[in-house]
């Protein structure tokens, strides 16, 4: 019963050190509204570029391989050794699967950058995936991050 628990509380640990490496910051920076008044807002389209975006790991290849090795690791001998093929499972694991996430995520994609010229003169850049019908000069309503046509 101590083994199983040691196991559990080592893969556990493994998983969550594993996890807080990884970087889960977005590849866009979005605006920030401060209240609710501030979250639609209108303006002008000033300008749309076409801008390639690498895509982010989010730490999910590496705490599944860890989880996968950790089981197969579980799977050998017995007693300490049965730990320490654990432990190097979940270690192992963890590497092969952000390679194999980083490798899927390394291709980059594209977004169209929206330039809008608000109303009250401020200047907002929007990165979105889809431009649907967004033409320069379209007057057009911010909200939430996104632009929409008015």
């Amino acid at each position: 019963m101590r083994t199983k628990s040691t196991t559990l509380s080592l893969l556990l640990a493994s998983a969550a050190l594993l996890g807080g490496c990884a970087s889960n910051q977005p590849a866009v920076q979005q605006g920030y509204y401060a209240n609710q008044s501030d979250a639609a807002s209108y303006g002008t389209v000033d300008a749309i570029k076409v801008v390639a975006v690498n895509n982010s790991n989010s730490g999910a290849g590496a705490v599944a391989g860890g989880v996968v090795g950790a089981l197969l690791g579980n799977q050998v001998g017995s007693g300490s050794g049965r730990t320490a093929a654990t432990v190097a499972g979940a270690v192992g694991g963890a590497v092969v699967g952000n390679n194999i996430e980083s490798q899927r995520k390394a291709q980059t994609r594209q977004q169209y950058q929206i330039s809008v010229r608000m109303d009250n003169g401020d200047y907002r850049i929007v990165n979105q995936d889809a431009l649907d019908d967004l033409r320069v000069g379209n007057r057009v309503r911010l909200i939430d991050g996104r632009v929409y046509r008015y």
